[in-house]
């Protein structure tokens, strides 16, 4: 397990420079084996030291590329593949370990009157999280580029999670949602408070 300071939802691509000598170990562990490792949000704490308070909610990731350096810090690109929950905490010797279940989102039936509102909030909500990047870059801010937006809405109400300018507490209660039409309801609340604080914030110059 990876306790971080921020959330990882499945497709979402996670950087890490691993210098911490537990981590060390743990990558070299995932090397010899599948190539997964846990994340989770450290609620309270740091991600140095250990002693953190962690959620109970978090994503599997994949090493799709881990190059190590010459004084053993390993620079790592994952991707978040699959939501799960931790059942139970181990040892955290020689690093962070946990026993975890899948936890997979609860879909709509198929043409089903749940499933067309999903769609259609999604491509609301797809135009608003652009609305809120102009909104953003008007005043100057950073944002992701939004080209890789996915056409379904189970996997794109996750990538919005990854792109939507949110705290990590709102990351984490979406990556909690039940399914794609609650994590879409609650999106949406989101992305409109965001773009009402950022239109605010132009008009106040």
């Amino acid at each position: 397990m990876f306790p971080l300071e921020s959330v990882l939802v499945p497709g979402m691509v996670l950087p890490l420079h691993v210098f911490e000598e537990r981590y060390r170990a743990l990558v070299r562990t995932c090397m010899e084996g599948d190539g997964e490792f846990g994340v989770v949000l450290i609620e309270r704490g740091s991600e140095v030291g250990g002693g953190d308070i962690r959620s109970g909610v978090g994503t599997v990731a994949r090493i799709v590329q881990a190059d190590e350096m010459a004084d053993g810090r390993w620079v790592v690109v994952a991707v978040g593949v699959r939501r799960v929950r931790v059942e139970r905490w181990l040892d955290d010797d020689p690093f962070p370990r946990a026993e975890l279940t899948d936890w997979p989102d609860v879909e709509p039936a198929q043409a089903s009157s749940e499933e067309r509102g999903m769609e259609a909030a999604y491509r609301d909500q797809r135009a608003l999280l652009r609305r809120v990047h102009a909104l953003a870059a008007e005043l100057g801010r950073p944002a992701a580029p939004l080209a890789d937006l996915a056409e379904d809405p189970l996997a794109g109400s996750y990538h919005l999670v990854a792109l939507a300018p949110l705290g990590p507490l709102d990351r984490q209660r979406l990556l909690s949602a039940d399914g794609p039409a609650e994590r879409l309801v609650l999106s949406g609340a989101m992305l409109r408070e965001a773009a009402l604080v950022l239109e605010a914030q132009l008009a106040g110059g």
